[in-house]
């Protein structure tokens, strides 16, 4: 089995996926974790500091992680096919610098990237790793609108 620092090159950006946020998807996110005005209702949000109906920055991260695991699961079909064992991924024991720099609108749609930044292995637990990972999304503009770093435990 292969590690991710070797199927993927320090800081190689890679997409993983697009997802359009529709008014109906803010609403039902929203309704559910994050009831505030300018996610629930168009109109107040038209009169809110954003101007129109945006997601939460919830569902944007969401979003990413969506991507993330419909994108992984590929990777593993296509290294599979190839003879290859992808690294097993565990939980990821959490992330930093979370931001939100653009609110995402209903009818953008995000694509989302990977960056593999670095990896160390942990000497209390051999044959694990920690990975470091740059998570990005961008609208149609090419405007970033979330990005932050996160850890995923690798196990052999």
């Amino acid at each position: 089995m292969m590690t991710m620092e070797e199927f993927y090159a320090t800081g190689r950006r890679t997409v993983i996926g697009t997802l359009a946020f529709t008014a109906e998807d803010i609403v039902r996110f929203a309704r559910d974790f994050d009831p505030q005005p300018f996610h629930l209702d168009a109109e107040e949000a038209r009169h809110s500091l954003f101007g129109g109906l945006c997601a939460s920055g919830w569902h944007t991260a969401a979003g990413w992680m969506q991507c993330f695991v419909r994108f992984w699961k590929d990777e593993q079909r296509r290294l599979a096919a190839e003879g290859l064992h992808a690294p097993r991924l565990g939980p990821s024991p959490g992330f930093r610098d979370l931001k939100w720099l653009k609110p995402v609108y209903a009818g953008d749609t995000v694509t989302y990237a990977v960056t593999f930044l670095e990896s160390r292995t942990l000497a209390s637990r051999p044959g694990w790793r920690i990975n470091t990972i740059l998570c990005e999304g961008e609208n149609q503009h090419g405007e970033a609108v979330i990005r932050f770093e996160s850890k995923v435990i690798e196990f052999v």
